[in-house]
């Protein structure tokens, strides 16, 4: 059995997806933004893959509000702000800037989750979302890089 100080902290949890979902709202909308405006013939293919993160994003979403609930909290419906950019570089730079923030946010919500089963389960969910949000950061570096 955990000792106190083990335990998952579920309002301290709650609070922190609650910031991390702000930041989740936003990025299922920028890469939607980003997938359906950016012109150029060699940038549609950019386009798709926006649109291919826009839905996982989606999903992630999904999973962060049905896990605030199942602590017994509010799910926010609050959005951090957008912003379209008609240069796709800078695009890129915001989408570079912004999903990064997002991880740390996710990552600062594995504090308060304890040793309990679902503690370990809630950590390894965010885990898997720092991960995948991460690589999609890290092709994005990769897309900016001219050489």
């Amino acid at each position: 059995m955990p000792e106190q100080e083990e335990k998952l902290d579920v309002d301290a949890a709650v609070e922190c997806l609650n910031k991390a979902l702000v930041l989740q709202h936003r990025s299922v909308l920028q890469y939607s933004l980003n997938a359906g405006s950016l012109f150029g013939f060699e940038f549609q293919g950019l386009g798709d893959k926006f649109w291919e993160f826009a839905r996982n994003e989606l999903t992630d979403a999904r999973l962060l509000v049905e896990k605030v609930v199942a602590l017994g909290g509010d799910p926010t419906t609050d959005v951090a702000d957008l912003r379209w950019a008609g240069d796709p570089a800078d695009a890129v730079e915001w989408l570079i800037e912004t999903e990064s923030e997002a991880v740390e946010t996710l990552q600062a919500a594995i504090e308060p989750t304890g040793r309990e089963g679902r503690s370990e389960a809630l950590e390894h969910l965010l885990e898997h979302i720092i991960m995948r949000k991460q690589n999609q950061v890290d092709f994005l570096v990769r897309a900016r890089r001219s050489q």
